[in-house]
């Protein structure tokens, strides 16, 4: 392999990376304040949902706990900035978490039992199949604290609050406060297979595909799923791994009977300080996700997103913990790719938290097998693309 200079990368950051941060700051701005608008128009119909906010503090959870809200304050502090209900999966296709009010005081389910009945509560001959490692059902009981909303049939099957019925429910609200906000011009509903809300959001640059997702919100416990960390490992330290853990998770409605376990807040605060040391982490990531976005897996709704290469990031930080790995970025960063090449070649990439599921188990494997051949290339010859 050809080693490429510390003046190839800074060409490359200066012609393609900057402009990039501007393009998708400014998207994520204009995409947050329409989605904002329409979200507390949902909120005014229904007070199950709540408007997203650019305060990073949704969940009354967290608001009636203030040591937990003096952290999360005082960890944004100086940082980034953080948009935790918007997840960036390439500059063109976003997913926006809508939290769901009224559901408090969560704990672990620890008794099993089968379900035998559709979504539209039909009784079936056989049993609904178990959820797969990241995702789990979520009866209304395992909350302390609950509205009577979450009690109705229109949500809730036999105990269980089923994503699909919330689902339908949301899409309603949405399609009807795009109208009433007299958003029809900027917001569009786009038909989906699946239960899932997708909606084209018109920018000032460009077109956003939007995945808008009902969330509960649980600050106040870490999953026993997420076997997290694992033995004898010396990445993130251990001040870091309690202060990740005690942000909690989410549960995403993305389903149609399973709740998705989502884990933006912990990975939000892995990826602060990741160079306090002097590292170059933060800079092979973003140089990886250029050349993601440019050469290797281009387009719209691609095969590969940034949190894939996220993943890859973490995964490459725990191999490699020391401060020395990091010093010098061709070396890092041609490690990194390595990571991914393999990954994508094989068609199995481990969630970081939940190590059992494979991230990619559903992806398209024309589009992966094409993805592999173009890092296979690079890897071979590495050289920055800067048409």
């Amino acid at each position: 392999m050809k080693p490429f200079t510390d003046e190839d990368v800074e060409i490359y950051i200066q012609s393609k990376m900057e402009q990039r941060h501007d393009l998708v700051s400014k998207a994520v701005e204009e995409v947050q304040k329409i989605i904002q608008q329409l979200t507390a128009e949902i909120s005014y119909k229904a007070t199950r949902f709540q408007a997203i906010s650019n305060s990073g503090i949704h969940n009354e959870n967290i608001k009636d706990q203030p040591a937990l809200l003096a952290k999360w304050s005082a960890m944004l502090r100086g940082k980034r900035p953080f948009h935790p209900s918007i997840q960036v999966l390439a500059p063109s296709q976003f997913i926006i978490t809508v939290p769901l009010r009224g559901l408090s005081g969560y704990r672990e389910c620890q008794v099993r039992h089968w379900r035998y009945y559709t979504v539209h509560g039909a009784k079936l001959l056989s049993s609904v199949r178990d959820p797969e490692e990241l995702h789990q059902w979520l009866e209304v009981k395992q909350f302390s604290k609950s509205l009577q909303q979450w009690h109705e049939k229109d949500v809730n099957i036999e105990g269980d609050l089923v994503p699909a019925k919330v689902l339908i429910i949301f899409r309603d609200l949405v399609e009807k406060s795009i109208i009433s906000c007299n958003l029809s011009s900027k917001v569009t509903v786009l038909e989906s297979f699946s239960s899932v809300v997708r909606v084209a959001v018109e920018t000032s640059e460009s077109q956003v595909e939007v995945e808008l997702v009902p969330a509960v919100e649980i600050p106040t416990c870490w999953p026993e799923k997420a076997r997290w960390p694992r033995c004898l490992k010396r990445w993130p330290p251990q001040e870091k791994v309690q202060c990740v853990k005690s942000l909690g998770f989410d549960l995403l409605a993305r389903s149609n009977y399973h709740w998705q376990l989502s884990f933006s807040r912990a990975e939000h605060l892995l990826m602060e300080g990741l160079d306090e040391d002097g590292g170059c982490r933060m800079r092979c990531f973003r140089v990886m996700r250029q050349m993601k976005e440019d050469v290797w897996c281009a387009g719209n709704k691609p095969v590969i997103t940034a949190y894939h290469l996220q993943t890859v990031l973490f995964w490459t930080c725990e191999k490699y913990p020391r401060t020395k790995d990091w010093r010098c970025f061709p070396k890092a960063f041609l490690r990194l790719v390595q990571k991914l090449h393999k990954c994508v070649s094989q068609r199995f990439l481990k969630h970081y938290f939940v190590k059992n599921t494979n991230l990619l188990k559903y992806a398209n494997t024309s589009d992966l097998d094409l993805v592999a051949s173009k890092l296979a290339v690079f890897l071979e010859n590495p050289v920055f693309c800067l048409e």
